[in-house]
């Protein structure tokens, strides 16, 4: 007995879905269906993601106006050459298909954002670095050992995934892009072992586990009270998923984590689960205080590697400076254990919702620094993610800032184009100290 069409694919076959400008099919199909062409003129987003497809249209560029193409969890061993036809498709996403070839032909004209997640893939076409608006691009979980050569001068690219591959090495001129803002590469050969932590490994049978708090790629974070010999304590537990994400793999995230160590602007850990009774990975975490909240929410499809904001959201000067210098404290903090975070956004930024307090959290995306000149350089990539923080901070003010032109100085010198002529997170820290205090000194 033929099961019949999802409700979605009836209504297109029908003709029902005319003039729509997203399309989600979900089952298994056999093929794309043809009467998709029948939205040629507005369809601006397709997801087929976990469909079984095999294959796109070799038409498929007559959708003028396609703009998003997730194809995610279906088995293609090649990205379909097709793609390239498509003049408008800015973001591409290919996760756990199998992929092992990416023709160069493949990459559209307008690409922005490529998600090729836990695949096969060994070689990148050279006319990856040859797509001018490339400004996201997501390669964690492949089998790559090199870069091409042609994304030394890829002007836009402010974020790169490169965890779980076979870098024994990485090209220097990454550290010269001049808006890269977000790296992540733990998990490759070259990858540092993190300096030992000493934290208490807690027995699962020691806690007692509350509701779940929230959910990310890597795992979810539950409520628990810790029964420790001097008396109970409330805190928070993070169990992994033990699966690959975006950013890379869980054990170099608890890894990170761990050696991070404790700091006020952290949302380090206190100790490494142990004898879960289903051999799930888990870290034991301060509790967050009631009633704090993420700062912002992650990217969009349309802003991409940018944070979205509330629309009404306004924060007191003090407040937001206070945010900015929390984030800017925790950063320095983790570059001086040999830690980059990876992942520096408004979006792992929790903070009380009125004064100000902050912390840092989400170590998915950090990587072990190396020592040295190249360890500094890494910094001041990560220098440019606290600037970008730090200038949409000052926009959401009620009110402008006391000093406010030379915290616009800061902001244009963590951002610049030359990584080199930025200045070091602990330089701003120390930059910042007088700046805050000429802020409190207005509001007395």
């Amino acid at each position: 007995m033929d099961t019949p069409p999802p409700p979605t694919l009836h209504a297109l076959r029908r003709g029902d879905l005319a003039g729509a400008r997203e399309l989600r099919l979900s089952g298994t199909l056999k093929e794309v269906p043809p009467e998709i062409f029948g939205l040629a003129n507005t369809l601006e987003l397709l997801d087929l993601s976990d469909c079984g497809l095999t294959a796109l249209p070799d038409d498929i560029g007559r959708l003028k106006r396609l703009r998003v193409l997730f194809c995610s969890g279906n088995r293609f061993e090649r990205l379909p050459p097709a793609l390239g036809d498509c003049p408008a498709l800015s973001q591409v996403g290919f996760r756990a298909t199998g992929l092992r070839e990416v023709p160069g032909e493949a990459l559209p004209p307008a690409l922005r954002w490529l998600t090729l997640t836990d695949n096969r893939i060994a070689h990148l076409p050279d006319a990856l670095g040859r797509r001018p608006h490339l400004q996201k691009l997501m390669l964690a979980g492949n089998r790559l050992a090199a870069l091409p050569p042609s994304l030394e001068g890829a002007p836009s690219l402010e974020l790169l995934r490169l965890s779980a591959n076979r870098f024994d090495a990485l090209p220097a001129w990454l550290t010269a892009l001049p808006r890269l803002a977000w790296i992540a590469w733990a998990g490759n050969p070259l990858d540092g072992e993190p300096a030992p932590a000493r934290v208490p490994q807690v027995p699962w049978a020691a806690l007692a586990l509350g509701p779940c708090l929230g959910e990310g790629a890597s795992g979810r974070i539950h409520r628990a009270l810790w029964r420790r010999p001097d008396g109970e304590a409330a805190v928070a537990v993070k169990l992994f998923k033990g699966r690959m994400t975006s950013d890379g793999l869980p054990e170099q995230e608890m890894a990170a984590c761990l050696a991070a160590g404790r700091h006020p602007h952290l949302t380090g850990a206190l100790g490494r689960i142990e004898g879960h009774p289903d051999g799930v990975q888990g870290l034991l975490m301060p509790l967050i205080p009631e009633g704090w909240r993420v700062l912002a929410g992650s990217p969009s499809l349309e802003s991409c590697s940018r944070d979205v904001y509330a629309p009404d959201l306004a924060l007191a000067p003090e407040t937001a400076l206070r945010i900015a210098a929390g984030v800017a404290r925790a950063a320095a903090h983790l570059h001086g254990c040999g830690v980059l975070h990876g992942d520096l956004y408004g979006h792992n930024t929790l903070w009380d919702g009125d004064a100000g307090e902050a912390v840092l959290s989400d170590f998915g995306a950090a990587s072990v620094l190396p020592p040295g000149e190249a360890g500094e350089a890494w910094q001041r990539i990560e220098t440019r993610a606290w600037g970008i923080l730090l200038g949409e901070l000052l926009d959401l003010c009620a009110t402008e800032p006391a000093g406010i032109a030379d915290w616009r100085v800061l902001e244009q010198a963590c951002r610049g184009a030359d990584p080199r002529a930025r200045p070091s997170m602990a330089e701003v820290v120390r930059t910042i100290s007088p700046l805050l205090s000429l802020d409190r000194h207005a509001d007395a």
